[in-house]
């Protein structure tokens, strides 16, 4: 393994660490939610790999906030099941992809949410705030960095 291949690694996991660490910080002092799990993975993908398209803000915030608002409705219509936890896996999939928007680690939002049994404030707080924090996180560390032109464009 090479020393840049290390300093890679090195700097994807202090990426990653300083993202959630803001959102702990914040939501302690904030008292409002802005972690839920799905966010550690997220956080793979925006320090380890942030010009996969998968990693861009709109598949990163749009793909939450999909397969989060899927998690909610079933959580509205049915009870929870391995049936719904399938079905708003499979939904959110599906979703993602039809609206261009997939980004992995969301497939667990549907989860998340028909387990914990969250509601429709679910979908801002985390959600949508904590998406958007951790994408301008990203945006801020690789800027200052230099560790890459995140969000990416075939145009930068």
């Amino acid at each position: 393994m090479s020393s840049k291949q290390i300093q890679t690694a090195i700097m994807s996991g202090l990426g990653g660490a300083i993202g959630i660490f803001l959102l702990a910080v914040l939501t302690e002092r904030g008292g409002t939610l802005l972690l839920m799990a799905p966010f550690g993975a997220s956080c793979v993908l925006l320090f380890s790999v942030p010009n996969s398209p998968l990693s861009q803000p709109v598949n990163v915030v749009g793909g939450h906030l999909v397969s989060s608002a899927i998690g909610v409705v079933l959580v509205l219509l049915v009870p929870p099941s391995s049936l719904a936890l399938g079905a708003g896996v499979a939904l959110a999939i599906a979703f993602m992809a039809l609206l261009r928007v997939t980004h992995p680690p969301a497939g667990a939002d549907p989860i998340v949410i028909i387990l914990g049994a969250k509601g429709l404030s679910f979908l801002l707080f985390p959600v949508l705030t904590g998406s958007v924090s951790l994408v301008l996180i990203a945006c801020l560390y690789h800027r200052f960095l230099g560790t890459a032109r995140y969000p990416f464009s075939e145009q930068n």
